[in-house]
């Protein structure tokens, strides 16, 4: 018996046999000189294998359409951009009259440097497109090189479906009533195999790193897709504990999710909103099935993110809507572009800072104040959404009143530009800001008049009030958000925007931890969005208290000197109050 762990990607427990997917790896490219006279041909060769991969991404992307949604099928929108860029088609020209080597290898070479660009990007999303660029190049070269590849719909036995790495048109094709769960060396939570094995419900981790070496012929496999574990040839007893955790999975799945429609109040009658966390607009409906109350955070930022796919206003307007059309009368919350630091995108004319403590560098909204015109296509694009729903618009990284000043006068002469224009948007949209710099959070009660809501980062804020960076494992362990200065500054904060009769959020990874959601309510925290499948868990623990006791449990809280004491009060009240969970 061997165990590995990855990122959990997508919950379930299956066990069963694995199927080892090698994929259609190219091997050996061919790499010839050419005369002048044959660039042409070359150049010929490339058009027609680029028209037959089209049109293989075309009937992938109305698969996609019949079998989940319009918005899943944008990936393929997307690698039909990347076949059709005319930029990349000049760049393998001009390689290609200058170097007159065959076509196979420039296009080959060109894509590896693309996807090694995107590999170095500090931010882990950007580095998962550069599966996208895989893809796409891969499928091109199989053209060029006449080679057929497997489709993994001709799977005809139940298996777990393990590979180094899957292609977004790999997932889609694969039969997936045969396979029960997929582990993979590669990916992280933000890939597109990850949103995929989300949508269809299949247990996933990911990140494994070795599982694929790891193997042998008729190896057993247990996945949990909750932990994030994997464990080749368990043993009887570990196979009687994951055959028993399984049922308790998805009778607790089932018995969740059957309450999704239930409202989050607690015993006593206090009632509270619990809303999604989503990066993608395909992730909207997804999040209705847990019961989300609204989007609280759309990380606008994907929208930039993507290679080779400028944010233009138009194509930002039909991201926007389509999340507000999937959400119906429920609100959503759309961040403006937060890039910069530790997450870098090449479509934002801004240049590059360096490596000099990037996360409190030029980025968020002061790279949007400083690019006027730029902010405001996006401010227009939001403003124009505003007709298919209940949009608020929320301001990351503010860190003052003068910022959160100048990004209003920006809205409002974006608001004149539309209007202009003859273009229409809601008379009433909510405009807030996120609460993550300290700055922000101790002098709340100043921003707060201004401001028609409040939703607090605690990622950030927990990385900035302790001094912590977050991406740093060496001191990682520092990063508690029980520390006494951390509840000090929520404390604050909540009671800032009551004062002024608006309401508080919070939007980081503490509003879907379970453990947490006595503290918070015992704070005050009106709304909590959090990733969407992390709802009926927290939903469940507020409507199993009270409001009175969450009350006590925080004032003790608050009067401890250290999160350790705090941590141990919490562990203790959890017991008590769900000994069975």
């Amino acid at each position: 018996m061997k165990k590995l762990t990855g990122v959990s990607v997508s919950p379930g427990i299956v066990i069963g046999k694995h199927f080892l997917y090698q994929g259609s790896e190219l091997q050996d490219i061919p790499r010839y000189a050419i005369g002048k006279n044959q660039v042409d041909g070359e150049w010929r060769r490339l058009l027609a294998a680029t028209e037959e991969a089209a049109a293989d991404v075309r009937d992938l992307h109305d698969k996609a359409v019949r079998e989940m949604s319009k918005d899943k099928a944008d990936i393929f929108e997307a690698h039909l951009m990347m076949l059709e860029d005319t930029e990349f088609q000049a760049q393998i020209k001009e390689r290609l009259e200058a170097d007159r080597e065959n076509i196979e290898w420039i296009v080959w070479d060109i894509s590896r440097e693309i996807a090694a660009k995107m590999l170095s990007s500090p931010d882990p999303y950007f580095r998962e497109r550069a599966g996208d660029v895989a893809d796409v190049s891969r499928r091109l070269m199989h053209k060029l090189m006449g080679i057929k590849e497997f489709s993994l719909a001709d799977l005809t036995e139940d298996a777990i479906l393990v590979a180094h790495d899957l292609l977004p048109s790999e997932v889609l094709s694969m039969n997936k009533e045969r396979v029960k769960g997929i582990a993979m060396d590669m990916g992280g939570r933000t890939s597109h195999t990850a949103i995929l094995a989300k949508a269809f419900g299949i247990p996933a981790v990911l990140g494994l790193s070795s599982i694929t070496r790891e193997l042998n012929a008729g190896d057993i496999l247990a996945l949990d897709g909750g932990s994030g574990q994997v464990i080749i040839n368990p043993t009887k007893a570990s196979l009687l504990k994951y055959e028993d955790a399984g049922k308790r999975y998805r009778r607790n799945r089932d018995k969740l999710l059957a309450q999704a429609e239930l409202p989050a109040e607690t015993k006593d009658g206090h009632r509270v909103l619990l809303k999604a966390n989503i990066e993608l607009p395909e992730e909207a409906e997804q999040s209705l099935r847990y019961g989300a109350e609204g989007i609280g955070l759309y990380r606008s930022e994907f929208l930039f993110l993507t290679p080779g796919q400028a944010a233009e206003e138009e194509w930002q307007y039909q991201a926007y809507s389509t999340v507000l059309k999937a959400m119906g009368d429920r609100p959503v919350t759309i961040r403006t572009l937060d890039v910069g630091g530790d997450k870098v995108s090449s479509n934002v004319p801004a240049p590059s800072e360096g490596d000099k403590n990037p996360l409190l560098g030029w980025r968020a909204i002061r790279m949007c104040l400083a690019l006027p015109d730029f902010f405001k296509t996006q401010l227009r694009a939001i403003l124009r959404s505003s007709v298919h729903g209940k949009v608020k618009i929320m301001f990351p990284m503010i860190s003052g009143i003068e910022e959160f000043e100048q990004a209003l006068a920006l809205l409002k002469e974006a608001k004149a530009e539309c209007l202009a224009k003859k273009q229409r948007f809601a008379k009433t949209i909510e405009v807030g800001i996120m609460i993550e710099v300290p700055s922000a959070a101790m002098s709340a009660d100043i921003l707060a008049r201004k401001s028609d809501f409040f939703s607090i980062g605690t990622n950030d804020l927990l990385q900035y009030t302790l001094a912590v960076d977050r991406g740093n494992e060496r001191v990682s362990y520092l990063a508690q958000p029980f520390h006494p200065a951390v509840l000090r500054l929520l404390k604050q904060t909540i009671d800032a925007a009551h004062e002024r009769g608006i309401k508080a959020a919070i939007c980081g990874e503490l509003a879907g931890a379970p453990y947490a959601a006595p503290i918070l309510l015992g704070l005050g925290l009106d709304e909590y969005s959090m990733t969407a499948s992390a709802i009926p868990q927290v939903k469940r623990i507020i409507r199993g208290t009270t409001l009175e006791d969450c009350r006590t449990l925080t004032e003790k809280a608050l009067a401890n000197s250290s999160y350790k004491q705090t941590d141990a009060l919490v562990k203790t009240w959890m017991a008590d109050h769900f000994p069975d969970k």
